[in-house]
């Protein structure tokens, strides 16, 4: 809004500032930050009255969680609201990338929601179907890969190289939709401690307003070798609502957690992050920066798969976290050490840049 307002105007005086990517990245980071901090206590207030016992607590699950029962869940409609209001006011809105991954984040937001009113509304865990989850994710995903290929092309860039690609002509869609239909879940998996997802979404988020920001420009992708995609900067304003909302929501996520994630959060941060780095030509890296959640992903995997087969369990409980604890960490311990392992990962992604 802000930006069609100043370049209606024709940028005068301060309002030539607005021209600058960088301002409104900051802009964006300090509206959905404010916003959040203000809106919380009374939207946390809200969900109480409207949840009652809050969100159901896996009775198989470390026993110390059962002192989390009635924290009211669906706090990523905290992190939406801050967020999707900082986006309209600071983002061009005639960026066909801002709509995409827009649509993303609304419609795995929404997926995410019906599946933790679910919850609520039943009392259990379980939620909706995972297949008509997934059904309904990779239709989203699609359309936005689609809204992409049409815009920068079907390539898939490697790191480590300077501008190597792959051509996957029409089967780009699909692998577009398969990564951000994973990393949105994969976020979800790890979301289940105190604070756990939230700090490694900002970390991720930083990193990709870096790299968005150079994919963007003409000049700094020349310099290191990687992919140019005119007009993906605009994402870089995108990344700060994100970091300024998860940081907002952390205020109040913090152990105790007086509010919950929920998968109304968790789906829709990690399919937009999902979607920033489809559109940055960026997926590879994505699987560096976000390797928490990888990992936390993979966790479930090979525990599923392993007990289908042998009986047995490879981690005493997955996802991975729920392993640590299950060693007698503290869960404290577990959400600081992880977060270190996010920062370490988001440097090593954000290598790939120079090495090449």
């Amino acid at each position: 809004m802000l930006y069609w307002l100043a370049e209606h105007l024709g940028f005068p005086g301060l309002l030539n500032l607005i021209r600058y990517q960088t301002v409104r990245t900051g802009g964006a980071v300090a509206t959905a930050l404010i916003i959040g901090l203000i809106i919380g206590p009374k939207f946390i207030g809200w969900l109480r009255v409207r949840q009652g016992k809050g969100q159901p607590i896996r009775a198989d699950g470390p026993q110390s969680h059962l002192s989390k029962r009635g924290t009211p869940t669906m706090g990523g409609l905290m992190i939406l609201t801050s967020m999707c209001l900082a986006i309209f006011l600071w983002m061009d809105l005639s960026n066909p990338y801002v709509w995409a991954c827009l649509f993303v984040t609304l419609g795995f937001g929404t997926i995410g929601f019906l599946d933790d009113y679910d919850k609520v509304r039943k009392a259990s865990t379980a939620g909706i179907s995972g297949r008509t989850r997934l059904l309904l994710e990779f239709i989203i995903a699609g359309v936005a890969a689609t809204i992409i290929m049409s815009q920068n092309g079907p390539h898939l860039y490697l790191p480590f190289t300077s501008r190597m690609y792959l051509d996957l002509g029409w089967f780009f869609p699909v692998f577009a939709a398969f990564t951000i239909v994973s990393f949105g879940n994969a976020v979800n998996l790890t979301d289940g401690l105190d604070g756990l997802a939230t700090m490694p979404v900002i970390i991720a988020s930083v990193a990709f307003m870096v790299i968005v920001y150079l994919v963007g420009n003409v000049k700094f992708a020349d310099y290191l070798g990687i992919p140019h995609v005119p007009r993906a900067g605009e994402l870089a304003i995108f990344c700060g609502a994100i970091v300024g909302a998860g940081l907002a929501f952390l205020w109040f996520n913090a152990p105790p957690a007086a509010v919950f994630m929920g998968d109304t959060g968790s789906l829709a941060l990690g399919g937009a992050l999902g979607t920033i780095a489809v559109v940055a030509h960026h997926e590879i890296v994505l699987g560096i920066i976000g390797g928490l959640f990888v990992i936390e992903a993979l966790s479930v995997i090979i525990q599923v798969f392993f007990y289908k087969r042998t009986g047995k369990r490879v981690f005493r409980m997955a996802p991975i976290h729920h392993h640590f604890e299950q060693l007698g960490w503290a869960e404290a311990t577990v959400v600081i050490r992880f977060w270190i392992i996010a920062l370490v990962l988001a440097l090593v992604g954000l290598s790939t840049l120079k090495l090449r």
